[in-house]
C-alpha cells in the first residue's frame, strides 16, 4: 500500500528492534480515517518503540494532527515511546502552533531512532 502517486500510504518494517512506519502523501481527514486502525494495531503490541517517518508526507491538517496526538496517547498507555521524523519546516511550525512542540520527540534523520 505504499507508492508514488500522489494519495497516500503507510509501509511499516522494523529496523533495529524498532518499529517504524513511514508516512507518504496528504495526512489529512481522508487519510487519516483510512490508516488510523493500521497504526493503532502498532501501537497495541506489548510495550511499543515506534518510529513516524513523516518526511514524506506533504500535508498535514488537524485530522492528521489528531491522529498523532491518538497514537502518542495509545502508545504512552502502553509504557511505549513514539518519536516523529519530520524535515518540513511547515509541519515543525504547526507543532509549535498548537503547542504540541513539547508533546512528541521529533527527530530530523532515522538514524538515531533505530541506532540502539
Amino acid at each position: 500500500m505504499f507508492d508514488d502517486r500522489p494519495a497516500f500510504g503507510v509501509r511499516v518494517r522494523v529496523l533495529g528492534g524498532v518499529t517504524v512506519a513511514e508516512v507518504a502523501g496528504e495526512l489529512d481527514i481522508f487519510a487519516a480515517g483510512r490508516i488510523s486502525a493500521r497504526l493503532d494495531s502498532l501501537a497495541r503490541t506489548g510495550c511499543p518503540d515506534l518510529v513516524l517517518d513523516l518526511r514524506r508526507v506533504t500535508f498535514l491538517d488537524c485530522a492528521g494532527l489528531s491522529l498523532l496526538c491518538r497514537l502518542r496517547n495509545r502508545v504512552l498507555e502502553r509504557e511505549g515511546r513514539l518519536r516523529l521524523v519530520i524535515v518540513d519546516p511547515r509541519f515543525l511550525r504547526l507543532l509549535r502552533m498548537v503547542r504540541l512542540e513539547g508533546a512528541f520527540e521529533v527527530l530530523e534523520d532515522l538514524t538515531p531512532a533505530v541506532a540502539g
